[in-house]
């Protein structure tokens, strides 16, 4: 196996267990909005794209409140995973121990007043070089934007063959590999039949995964 020279992480879902809380959360606010969303049809069509997009989505392209559902969103999720809990201790340990070997960054649809305080309460601001939220690309995950944004972040001068993703739905892992990087789906979030585009489907990201990444198990 190659080793990685840069390891990036989707942060819903991945690097941030939490894809039940925003579903509820997006249950309830479009419930508020007059659009219901079952948990299925949130998981179904949702899940993985950028907040924004998953607003147009659901509410309609022409809706006249998307910053203020965003907006309200995004005071939800802090409220509920602000003091990092959603990041489970092996995958910080994970995280610490990669971030000793290569660069790391965060791409991610969700929005940097939600990932920064999650990422801090958690102990692991020092380990990301970037982060790449949804307000600064152009087009949200299944599109590249976010990764080649990276690419340019963490070093232009290494391939992109040479970043591992880590992913957690297909629109994440399709995005991942239009900018030509390799891509592990975790599981968690989707089928695995979902994740079939990944360059290899695991159950979780821990210090055994990281080990074997490197070559030191």
């Amino acid at each position: 196996m190659r080793r990685p020279r840069a390891i990036v992480f989707d942060f819903n879902g991945t690097l941030s267990h939490d894809e039940p809380i925003l579903c509820e959360i997006f249950i309830e606010l479009f419930g508020e909005h007059g659009k219901p969303l079952s948990a299925q049809e949130y998981f179904d069509v949702l899940a993985g794209l950028s907040d924004p997009e998953i607003v147009r989505t659901w509410l309609g392209r022409d809706h006249p409140d998307v910053d203020e559902v965003i907006e309200e969103r995004i005071r939800r999720y802090r409220a509920a995973v602000a003091d990092g809990s959603s990041v489970p201790p092996e995958l910080r340990e994970a995280v610490h121990y990669a971030a000793e070997r290569v660069p790391l960054a965060i791409v991610s649809g969700a929005a940097r007043p939600e990932i920064e305080p999650v990422v801090e309460a958690a102990g692991l601001t020092g380990c990301f070089q970037a982060i790449v939220p949804a307000e600064d690309v152009d087009e949200g995950k299944p599109a590249p934007d976010g990764y080649l944004r990276a690419h340019e972040l963490l070093g232009e001068d290494l391939p992109a063959a040479d970043f591992l993703v880590f992913e957690d739905t297909e629109a994440g892992v399709a995005s991942a590999k239009a900018a030509g990087m390799r891509c592990f789906a975790v599981l968690g979030t989707l089928s695995p039949e979902r994740l079939a585009q990944a360059d290899e489907i695991v159950e979780r990201i821990d210090l055994a995964l990281m080990q074997r990444l490197f070559g030191e198990a």
